[in-house]
This record gives C-alpha cells, structure tokens and sequence, in this order.
C-alpha cells in the first residue's frame, strides 16, 4: 500500500507543469463561438482576421483560443507538400548548397499554397498561429524539432521534421500543436479530413515529452531532466487519442519490452476523468492471431490508473492500449 501510495504522490504531481488545467475556470465557448463564426475566412488581411477573431474577448488566453482554434479549423494538412519537402530534405542533406536553395525555394512555395489555397504543412501552421498571435499583442514563439508518430521511421530520423508553438500567458509558457491537433490527412490521397483534437491546446509537458523533441532544450518545459534523444526515440507511441484521455503517460518508458513467460509488465496513467473497469482494453496482435482482453489486473483510484498484464505464451506480441474503445499508445513485448 505505501508503494502505491508513493505512485499516486509522483504521478499528482505532474499538475505543477503548466497546462490547460491552470485555467479551469475560464469558460471557452464565447472563444470558440467566434472562430466558428468567422469560420472560412481568407489569409490576405490578417490585422483584419486577428481583429475578428480577438475583438470581445477580454483575456489573453481565450484571445489565444479563438485564433487557435480558428487556425487549425481553417487550414488543412498537405501531405503532398509534406512528402515533397522530405524526400528534397533527405536527398540534399549531404549538400549544404542544394540543401540551402531547395529550403528557400520550398519557403516560398509553401507560404504562396498557404495564402492561396489555406493547405499547409506544420512548418506553415506554426508561422500562422505566431503571425495572427503577433498581430493580437500575444507572445507566441515557433519550436522546431522531432516529432514521432506511428509511420514515422525512427532508424532514419535525422533530420529535425517538425513544428509547434509555445504561448506565453500570464508570464507562463505553454505548449500547443496546431498541425497534430488540425485533423488527419490520407497519406494515399492527399485528402485531408478536419478533425480538432483539443487535446494539443495547452498539453501537459510531460506528455508533450513522449513525441516532441525540441532542437532548442528550454522548450521541453520541464522542470526536472529532459530525456535524451536516445530516450526519445525508444518511446512508446501514443496517438492523438492520448491527448484526449491522458493527463500523463508514466509507464512503461519504453516501446519493446523483453519479458520471462508469466513475468508481468506495468502500466501507469494519470487520465483527464475517472475511467471504469470496462473502460480499459488491450489489443494483441501476435502476427498471426487478434485478441482483445483485460489487463491481468488493474486499478483505478481517482484518475490514477495502475494496470498489470502478464504473458502466459512465448511470442512477439503488439500491444495496443484502449480507453474507451480509442486507440492510447502501442508497446511491442517478446515474452521468452
């Protein structure tokens, strides 16, 4: 009991981090009533738009959530344009010339897609939420990094491939994804379906941690040590669901685990509401056959979440964590 107690006590304390809980008592619906009302307007007077999206409004962070919202609600993910620059990036990154005009060239064409057709990729939603938060007198920067996501090609993860922005509110720093948060783009057709994730307004740092890795280490936002990069790219996957459901992702730390048969592995969530029993699944995928099942055991106290599950068989196994029957995080185990 004092062991688990100790679990409790470290994972609570992640609410020191700043975070959207800082303001609990701020009602966002007037914020993101004006976005949808101002919803399809164009890029080519944004003084105009900021003004729009902002006039009423009398805090910084509900200004921030109506341009927030907004931009990520407006702007649709191209994957074309995605896959373009990184196969460029990947070709010229022995090439510092070809690499250097490539970017410059790559710059114009994408702010010319962003201002014409509101396509972009996160390199042009970043630019917009600073620009419309710049014009609205808010402290925005743009943070370039890695950020890992279930197709992403961890052994050929080289170059930085991605981009976010923290916000400055109340004389904190907090972070957000607009481009993650946006919607979900089919990488065979290009078509992009808005789907907003609020998840990604004001995240948890600590969970933030598990797929951005800033270039500049001020912006992990963490008051104890940051993972290494190593560290980084051994970390479980977590989807956008994550964001919805998760407050913190304490353990596992890792994506493989190498387990005895009956050994049992761990896991340890802090969730944003109370779950019930029924609301926690595993899916495991041996190669050859599906299964759902329950944990070995779990417990919930509060929105501590503790589960144990054990693998009776010898094996590769994937296993695929559910809450509520959507998709949190993927781990991979090969039980001896």
């Amino acid at each position: 009991m004092k062991i688990y107690s100790l679990i409790i006590t470290s994972l609570f304390s992640i609410f020191s981090y700043a975070q959207i809980q800082d303001f609990k008592s701020i009602n966002f619906e007037k914020a993101d009533n004006i976005a949808l009302v101002n919803k399809g307007e164009n890029l080519y007077n944004l003084p105009d738009l900021t003004y729009k999206l902002t006039d009423g409004l009398t805090t910084d962070v509900e200004k921030f959530r109506a341009i927030y919202v907004w931009v990520c609600q407006n702007i649709a993910n191209d994957y074309g344009l995605y896959h373009l620059n990184k196969s460029k990036r990947e070709r010229f990154k022995n090439d510092s010339i070809k690499f250097n005009a490539w970017t410059t060239k790559f710059r114009k064409k994408l702010f010319k897609k962003l201002l014409n057709n509101k396509r972009t990729i996160c390199t042009g939603y970043a630019y917009m939420l600073k620009t419309l938060c710049d014009l609205a007198d808010l402290e925005c920067e743009i943070i370039q990094g890695y950020g890992r996501v279930s197709t992403t090609n961890i052994e050929n993860l080289e170059l930085p491939n991605h981009s976010w922005n923290a916000i400055k509110l109340n004389g904190k720093w907090y972070l957000c994804d607009p481009t993650w948060a946006s919607g979900i783009p089919d990488p065979e057709t290009n078509n992009f379906t808005y789907n907003y994730n609020d998840g990604f307004f004001l995240a948890n740092p600590k969970l933030f941690a598990i797929n951005h890795f800033p270039i500049d280490h001020k912006w992990w936002l963490l008051d104890d040590e940051v993972p290494t990069f190593r560290a980084f790219l051994a970390s479980p996957i977590i989807y956008g669901s994550a964001y919805k459901h998760l407050d913190q992702h304490g353990k596992p730390k890792q994506m493989h685990h190498v387990l005895k048969k009956g050994e049992a592995l761990i896991f340890e969530y802090l969730t944003k509401t109370t779950l019930k029993k029924s609301d926690v699944r595993f899916y495991i995928d041996s190669g050859y056959n599906q299964w759902k099942t329950e944990p070995t055991s779990q417990v919930i106290s509060g929105k501590t979440l503790l589960l144990k599950h054990q693998f009776k068989s010898k094996g590769y196994f994937d296993v695929h964590l559910y809450l509520k029957e959507n998709l949190i995080a993927t781990y991979t185990v090969e039980v001896k």
